[in-house]
């Protein structure tokens, strides 16, 4: 074995050694093609430099050589050496020097192609050696005649600013892109927008974005001229934007509204975002209706699209229903599920269509996701039956056919299908108790399929809680009994509680078992709070069976409908972020976005704390409360404060 592996390292050294020699001559071979006397040959090989760069390979040798070719009229070559440039200036400071004298010229050059694309790259070196002679040529570029220079110079000024604010300061840039924000083009505008942001994010203490009444009207006309990504700069800048009186909102949502019929999904969403967040500014009840009906005809043509934006927007809808649960309540059919989706956007629909779900279509919602349980995608079935007992919670009209549908799908006899039909059954005991007597029996006849623990503490509570109406409760908790020191601590506390209700129903019969259980629970099982919760009904047994009968017995409250919910404040900030990553996750955005500004940080403790509180709409005996752990942000590096 020690022969083979010695074999096998010189063999790996070898192989080092050859692909040194090939890489070696590759570029030896470029290097030579660089300096060839033939333009066709230079040209090729700044391809084949640049192709080497993509892939990963490092030609950083090839600096000077490739320097030697920016002089030139040709307009390819030159986009491929400023890509170049821009790869290799940071590790090659003091060589990027050399290359300040062609950008200067390229500056002052008649085709206005040529004169942003070498503004836009000397910004993009973030070298401060370059800093000094960028700032003369960027002043010209600021008031350029060609509207493309122009608006390639705007983006350079937040570049220059996180380079150096001082510098930014000093040459008066900011105000120069103030005044880009009125500018006659489209694409200047939304540009001063961009950067005007940027800087802004870059330090926020000094108030860079003020957007006034003047402003924004200066910006709405223009947005039917501007790019997609130009409308929705101008769009998410305007949520910001806090207007002054009743009727100026209505006219910006006037504006928005017409951004709605749109191809590209972005600038939908923002429109979207926009809407709904200037509702708060509208009073006539008539108008924000209108709007909302306005809303439907958009989202709708979003489930149309591709899987992966179809995921953001029911994301993104998601939000808008919590935030007015009456919208798409006439679309279900919509919301049904394909084929040929994705388990990612199924189960989306699924949580989307029993929110929208009226009592007059709740019947019609059952029959699709009594097909939708006969599914081979194991996860995908278990929400589906999920989602039928969130129905029939919600909806007391459809709770009868949703106890149907379920013990349809228990006769089945499929494992993972019977053990979640007897979880939701659990649930809709609990939400109608002394109903669906019919299907106890059934149900306690898959005692012996039933494996998982969750579904197993379900029907020992259904055992527990019906033991007067179930004619074999005993002898079915006694089967239990033998093993219920290897069974999880879930279905251990069921079996003391149902043992103990079965006891007070039926004193005689019950007995026996009750000693057994708690005798094993208290004594034998490692469990902390098994133990606790056997011995405290030991010593209620023991010393008031009244109390014990009070306790065990209690009239439970009504379950409601269990469904996932942002609080109010995190809603709010959401939805002004619709559109964006944190509106799909349903996270503040402040949680995993790394905060360019050192001032700025990470968030708070307090706001995390105010923040992350996805919980239950309903006080239930389960929390659904999901908290993401808080952890220390790096100074300088971006780091995830939530694993994803």
């Amino acid at each position: 074995m020690s022969t083979f592996q010695a074999n096998l390292a010189r063999l790996q050294i070898m192989k080092n050694k050859v692909l040194n020699v090939l890489r070696k001559g590759e570029n030896f071979e470029l290097k030579t093609e660089l300096n060839s006397e033939y333009r066709d040959r230079r040209k090729e090989a700044v391809r084949r430099v640049i192709a080497n760069m993509t892939v990963g390979k490092d030609v950083s040798g090839l600096f000077t050589d490739v320097l030697k070719n920016m002089q030139t009229e040709d307009l390819e070559i030159k986009k491929l050496i400023y890509l170049y440039l821009i790869n290799y200036a940071k590790t090659k400071p003091d060589l990027v020097i050399l290359a300040v004298n062609t950008f200067v010229r390229d500056t002052e050059d008649s085709n206005p192609l040529i004169r942003a694309l070498s503004i836009r790259t000397m910004g993009c070196l973030q070298v401060p050696e370059v800093l000094d002679y960028l700032c003369d040529p960027l002043s010209k570029c600021l008031r350029d005649p060609s509207p493309y220079v122009r608006k390639t110079a705007v983006v350079c000024v937040a570049k220059i600013y996180e380079l150096d604010p001082n510098v930014a300061d000093d040459y008066g840039f900011i105000g120069e892109v103030r005044n880009a924000l009125t500018d006659s083009n489209a694409m200047v505008a939304s540009n001063a927008v961009i950067s005007l942001r940027e800087i802004s994010e870059i330090d926020p203490t000094r108030d860079f974005w003020r957007l006034d009444s003047g402003t924004m009207k200066a910006l709405l006309p223009i947005m039917n001229e501007c790019s997609e990504w130009g409308q929705i700069t101008i769009l998410e800048a305007l949520t910001k934007y806090k207007p002054r009186d009743e009727r100026e909102a209505v006219t910006i949502c006037e504006q928005a509204l017409s951004r709605l019929q749109h191809a590209n999904t972005s600038v939908v969403l923002t429109a979207i975002r926009l809407i709904v967040v200037y509702e708060e500014y509208i009073k006539n009840s008539s108008t924000i209706r209108e709007y909302q009906r306005k809303l439907e005809p958009p989202l709708v043509t979003l489930l149309a699209t591709r899987s992966e934006i179809q995921y953001i927007a029911l994301r993104n809808l998601n939000l808008v229903l919590q935030k007015h649960p009456e919208i798409l309540s006439k679309h279900l059919k919509v919301f049904y599920c394909k084929y040929n989706d994705p388990v990612y956007v199924k189960n989306e629909k699924l949580g989307i269509m029993v929110r929208i779900c009226s009592e007059s279509s709740a019947k019609q919602l059952l029959s699709e996701l009594k097909e939708y349980s006969k599914e081979v995608d194991v996860d995908f079935v278990r929400k589906s039956i999920q989602a039928i007992g969130q129905v029939g919670v919600k909806h007391q009209s459809a709770a009868d056919q949703c106890s149907k549908d379920l013990l349809d799908i228990i006769k089945t006899g499929i494992e993972y299908a019977v053990e979640e039909s007897i979880t939701v059954f659990r649930d809709l005991y609990r939400k109608y108790p002394n109903r669906f007597s019919d299907a106890l029996k059934p149900i306690c006849d898959c005692l012996e399929i039933v494996q998982a623990p969750e579904a197993k503490s379900a029907l020992v509570w259904i055992i527990g809680e019906y033991s007067q109406s179930i004619s074999q409760a005993g002898k079915l908790l006694e089967e239990l009994e033998p093993d219920f020191l290897d069974e999880e601590e879930e279905v251990q506390l069921a079996l003391v509680n149902s043992a103990v209700k079965y006891f007070l129903k039926k004193p005689q019969e019950g007995n026996e078992l009750v000693l057994k259980i708690l005798r094993v629970a208290s004594e034998s099982s490692p469990d902390p709070d098994v133990r606790d919760r056997a011995y405290l009904y030991w010593r209620l047994l023991s010393a008031n069976p009244g109390s014990a009968r009070a306790v065990a017995l209690a009239k439970k409250p009504a379950i409601g409908l269990k469904q996932i919910n942002v609080s109010e404040d995190l809603l709010k900030e959401l939805v002004s972020e619709m559109g964006s990553v944190a509106s799909v996750y349903h996270l503040p955005s402040k949680l995993f976005v790394y905060q360019r500004s050192k001032m700025v940080g990470a968030a708070s403790s307090d706001d995390i704390h105010a923040l992350r509180v996805p919980h239950s709409a309903n006080g239930d005996d389960e929390s659904s409360e999901s908290q993401p752990k808080e952890q220390d942000m790096a100074e300088e590096e971006p780091e995830m404060l939530i694993s994803f």
